[in-house]
């Protein structure tokens, strides 16, 4: 995201990309599936291990034209968010415990997400399933970026954002993530959610922190698997 005026030709063009990509997505990964249940199929276990991966690949396709799905919604404003009250601190939890059972980069490596956070409950209003997607995507993209050890750190703490009480989300490797936990946004850069590997979840993560008026912010400086992220607490 940028601070460029937005098009309002965007929000129709994804959307109308995702109709016209959704059908014949749909219609492979079906035959796809049939060929693979078919008992009286003939072909070796090289070939049936091309069309798995066929298949993986149709299921990653089916997910980014969902996300494209959302981001046009998002976009074009018709997705109203569903606010309630709900504790970050078990929200993170939960989005956190759910990303530990993927593996990543399709099961080359395994990379530990520790969370940490603040004392007591962390209170706000805000869409649950949207939220829980939105962090799940950010966790999963910057675990992608670990490169110097095989573990994420996940810090939240209370604070103020704007004059208001808010939850500082810092997320970054090892050797960074003291000084992510103690960084202010005057020291921080636009995120950059337009990540190769990523698929879209990263600009609907975006879109939906900033529909809860939150930020995301990257380190700068090159450093990768980091942001900082906040909340406005209720």
């Amino acid at each position: 995201m940028t601070d460029a005026p937005a098009d309002d030709k965007w929000p129709r063009l994804l959307s109308l990309s995702v109709h016209e990509f959704r059908t014949p997505i749909s219609v492979v990964a079906g035959y796809i599936h049939m060929l693979l249940k078919d008992p009286t199929a003939t072909f070796d276990e090289r070939h049936r291990h091309w069309l798995e991966e066929a298949q993986k690949s149709c299921v990653r396709l089916a997910r980014i034209v969902t996300e494209m799905s959302e981001l046009s919604r998002l976009e074009g404003g018709k997705a109203p968010l569903k606010r309630a009250p709900i504790d970050l601190h078990l929200l993170l939890a939960e989005v956190v415990e759910a990303v530990a059972d993927v593996p990543d980069r399709e099961g080359d490596r395994v990379v530990e997400v520790a969370l940490a956070t603040g004392p007591g409950p962390a209170p706000i209003l805000g869409d649950v399933a949207r939220l829980k997607t939105a962090l799940t995507s950010i966790l999963q993209g910057l675990r992608r970026e670990v490169v110097t050890t095989d573990r994420l750190f996940v810090r939240e703490r209370g604070g103020t954002y704007q004059g208001k009480p808010a939850s500082w989300i810092a997320i970054g490797e090892a050797e960074h993530i003291e000084r992510l936990a103690a960084t202010g946004p005057d020291s921080l850069v636009t995120f950059d959610e337009w990540r190769g590997g990523c698929g879209l979840g990263l600009p609907f993560a975006r879109r939906v922190i900033d529909g809860h008026d939150g930020a995301i912010w990257s380190p700068g400086g090159g450093t990768k698997a980091g942001a900082v992220l906040v909340l406005p607490r209720a």
